[in-house]
């Protein structure tokens, strides 16, 4: 007795060696073990699997977002290579470095095009593996019946009387019709046996939107790049009178996409016949607001094509050859003659006011490479209705036409156009150019009405302003991918509500033969992730089963509590339910 108390004692030092002797040995063929080498292969199984999961595809979307916020702070070479240049001839100390970084150029740069495509590629691996399991899981039956319903987060029993003449086999099928009305893909098991049973789904639109709507992304990013390959955008200023020939040498600004080419261009054509600004006269805090722009123009699809007269107004575009015309501004085009110094004419006609300030008041930049002996150039204002403060500084009253003047200062010399080098034609560089006319010179600045001419100095020319047209600012877009943009985003917003409102949901329902003849059913719900609506969807079941089968409401044998369990038979279950 004694020698076996001993032993017993000593049995957990024992056990305790054993344990400390088994972990030893378990260390020390870890730290012997050489786990296989990865591989090329392997890294690349391994890259391919972090690149299209869900979280780097979250990820990449949420750059590709940041990344787009410096097309917003700086200024953009396509858009106005001008200004780019500029901006790095102020900004010496970092301009350079910001065009290093291509951050003049986001949206073609190197950087934003690979977050772009990592972000393509991202979402088709995400996409295409779930959609096949998801379609397997479609044309798969529905989860073989549990055990014990009563431990499904909804549950409960309904008890048919003796008398109602259903058996557990009519009653499980009226349940399986029932489902079948409300969605759900119903499969029934062991109709002739002791325990039928059913299992059913439903919810699968859920997935399907999901797909939908990573899908319908992949079809915006696709569409998006469709537009930058091949679609183009510019811009135009017509004078009143004037026609825009939809050619390359037709806009003062073309951007082109990648791939585009200017022999897509369709020559369209579109004249402006009159525009016509209507300004607030009536409300003391708002006179000269502008209240409507109307454009009368007038259009041919070809050449060959019949005139056609349209409108153009503000957000309401005219569509000719697969482009949208844009009314994006106006402005006055001061009507001048320029003569050289020989007494021929150097330059006659409209010239674009660049809007400065309140009430139209405008800048005015007169180029005029042809003069003889001399080139000849003017800057200066115009303004629609002339006034003069008390101060003598001249300025607009009004945007109308009810007392327009032009006040400009003359200079003569080499304007710099015969290097090729392009200009802006809404500034002068007077660097190599000599004053005529100034206020500070005893020639004095010139100031003009419509109608009068004023002689330069020195027998350089003279200057006519004969009257006063208007303008407008048009933009063309041409974008072949903005129509299904338009479809894939419409798209992904139906998918998206899709899979919010749409819930998976199982359902399982078992009926058995009582031994005093009553017909037991029982009935459990399960929901995929959250649904707050399950405890409805069971009541609604409930509700459903009752009226088919006229049980009343308030009976004793019917309960819904899930934390009652009730078995219809003694007998258990068949193996097949388990």
């Amino acid at each position: 007795m004694s020698e076996s108390v001993k032993a017993k004692k000593k049995s957990p030092a024992a056990a305790s060696t054993n344990t400390k002797t088994a972990e030893g040995k378990l260390q020390q063929a870890k730290s012997e073990a050489a786990l296989p080498s990865l591989g090329i292969l392997g890294m690349l199984r391994w890259a391919w699997t972090q690149l299209t999961s869900m979280r780097t595809a979250l990820f990449l979307l949420l750059l590709l977002a940041v990344g787009a916020v410096p097309g917003s702070l700086f200024p953009q070479r396509p858009a106005n290579p001008a200004v780019v240049t500029q901006y790095i001839k102020d900004n010496p100390s970092y301009g350079q470095l910001l065009d290093a970084l291509q951050l003049y150029d986001v949206y073609s740069s190197a950087w934003f095009s690979a977050i772009y495509i990592l972000l393509f590629i991202s979402l088709i691996g995400c996409v295409t593996p779930r959609a096949i399991a998801h379609y397997k899981a479609m044309k798969s039956q529905p989860p073989r019946t549990p055990k014990r319903l009563s431990r499904l987060p909804e549950y409960g029993t309904l008890a048919l009387p003796a008398n109602a003449g259903i058996p557990a086999s009519k009653a499980i099928n009226d349940a399986a019709g029932l489902l079948k009305r409300r969605g759900y893909r119903v499969e029934v098991r062991d109709v002739d046996g002791d325990l039928p049973s059913l299992g059913a789904e439903r919810g699968f639109l859920k997935e399907v939107g999901n797909l939908v709507f990573h899908t319908s992304l992949i079809g915006v990013l696709v569409s998006v790049a469709i537009g930058g390959l091949f679609g183009y955008s510019g811009q135009r200023i017509l004078v009143e009178g004037e026609t825009f020939v939809n050619t390359l040498v037709g806009y003062d600004q073309f951007t082109p996409g990648t791939n585009f080419q200017s022999s897509w261009l369709q020559p369209y054509s579109i004249q402006l016949d009159k525009f016509e600004a209507t300004f607030d006269r009536e409300s003391p805090k708002k006179i000269g607001q502008p209240i409507d722009y109307t454009a009368e123009v007038t259009t041919k699809e070809n050449p060959d094509s019949p005139a056609k007269k349209e409108i153009l107004k503000v957000n309401d575009p005219i569509t000719l050859g697969g482009t949208s015309l844009y009314l994006t501004g106006n402005g006055y085009a001061p009507v001048v003659t320029v003569r050289d110094g020989e007494g021929n004419i150097a330059f006659q006609g409209p010239v674009t006011a660049k809007v400065q300030g309140d009430n139209y008041y405008s800048s005015v930049v007169i180029k005029v490479p042809d003069g003889k002996p001399d080139q000849l150039a003017f800057q200066g204002f115009f303004l629609p209705t002339a006034f003069k403060s008390e101060e003598g500084i001249s300025f607009s009253a009004s945007p109308e036409l009810f007392n327009p003047q032009l006040s400009l200062d003359s200079y003569f010399g080499n304007l710099g156009l015969d290097k090729g080098v392009p200009q802006n034609v809404f500034e002068l560089d007077v660097r190599n150019l000599q004053q005529l006319n100034g206020r500070k010179l005893e020639a004095g600045g010139i100031t003009l009405a419509p109608g009068m001419t004023k002689t330069l100095p020195d027998g350089k020319g003279s200057i006519s302003f004969d009257g006063v047209k208007k303008y407008i600012g048009v933009d063309v877009h041409h974008n072949p991918g903005q129509l299904y943009a338009l479809i894939f985003g419409l798209l992904a917003v139906a998918g998206l509500v899709t899979s919010l409102y749409v819930n998976r949901r199982r359902v399982w329902v078992r009926t058995g033969t009582h031994q005093d003849g009553r017909t037991m059913v029982e009935y459990g719900l399960l929901a995929r992730g959250e649904d707050h609506r399950l405890a409805g969807e069971a009541a609604a079941l409930r509700e459903l089963l009752t009226r088919e089968w006229q049980i009343p409401s308030d009976s004793g044998n019917a309960s819904a509590n899930p934390n009652t369990s009730a078995n219809p038979t003694v007998s258990s279950p068949t193996s097949k339910d388990q």
